[in-house]
């Protein structure tokens, strides 16, 4: 009697756990839990797809760490500044390959002189340690291993620094939004949300209330500052780390805006999206989702 009874309250929760919720864009919790977790794994809803070689040429911090990885491996080990930066010729030498134009450095605010004068400069050589792919030993880099065997793969290269982008760097480290999550949690919803949505301009606003609706518990603990309340300060949190400072180094996304600090953004996503993520319907193992 009571094993029946359990039985019956297992599949309540399992039938509830993989209904699909309009917060969750359609999606269940089941889902979200491999979205927030596990993401590109077998079960999420999010997956990476293989691009042809002329499209991994057109994604910037990709081509910016294969590059790196290249030098390393054609000397063997690369030694670095006295703190731990690449040295000045590397900086200038990466920068010059053209696949990414820095607002600051491009307008003569900033002079490119070292590693951290542009951030997705110093961002290729922290992902390329994070993901694994190169070791810092006495000052120095060279390649893993695992290192020496992923950058002939561009396939894996890219699922490796997408992955450790999303889940490992913090997201907060650039900016004075405080250590909190948003944007960084969930980022695999925010590419539901441009696959389902990108394919014309919207504000980041747009995206940012979706946002906070399927995960309003990151609104906690916010505290308004004397100029911004606290929806006008984690729209901006979630816009900045999430399209500037992620999706826009990968080439997914076009963003249209004013040079003005309040501007509004508009974002779409680029034809590189839909031939890199692929989204699957709620429910669905497998097969391509229609927008």
């Amino acid at each position: 009697m009571i094993e029946d009874l359990q039985r019956q309250l297992d599949q309540i929760m399992n039938e509830q756990n993989n209904c699909g919720l309009p917060k969750f864009e359609g999606y269940s919790p089941t889902e979200m839990h491999y979205i927030l977790h596990d993401p590109f794994c077998d079960k999420c809803p999010v997956q990476l797809q293989k691009l042809s070689d002329s499209e991994y040429k057109s994604i910037p911090i990709f081509n910016q760490i294969k590059y790196l990885a290249d030098l390393i491996a054609k000397s063997g080990e690369f030694k670095l500044t006295s703190k731990g930066f690449l040295p000045t010729k590397v900086v200038a030498d990466i920068y010059g390959l053209g696949l990414y134009n820095d607002e600051y450095v491009e307008s003569g605010r900033t002079k490119l002189s070292k590693e951290t004068d542009s951030m997705i400069i110093n961002l290729t050589r922290i992902i390329a340690e994070l993901s694994g792919i190169v070791k810092k030993r006495n000052n120095k880099l060279s390649l893993t291993k695992t290192g020496e065997k992923t950058v002939t793969n561009n396939q894996e290269l890219l699922r490796q620094i997408f992955r450790t982008f999303g889940s490992k760097f913090n997201w907060a480290y650039y900016d004075g939004y405080g250590e909190n999550s948003i944007g960084q949690l969930g980022f695999g919803f925010s590419l539901i949300l441009l696959s389902k949505y990108g394919f014309e301009k919207q504000t980041d606003r747009f995206y940012s209330q979706k946002y906070f609706n399927a995960f309003p518990q990151l609104l906690e603990n916010i505290q308004p500052t004397k100029y911004q309340t606290i929806e006008s300060q984690t729209a901006r949190c979630y816009s900045t780390r999430t399209f500037e400072r992620f999706l826009d180094y990968f080439g997914i996304i076009k963003i249209d805006s004013m040079k003005k600090w309040d501007a509004d953004k508009y974002i779409s996503k680029t034809e590189l999206f839909d031939k890199l993520i692929n989204v699957r319907p709620h429910n669905r193992v497998g097969g391509l989702a229609s927008n």
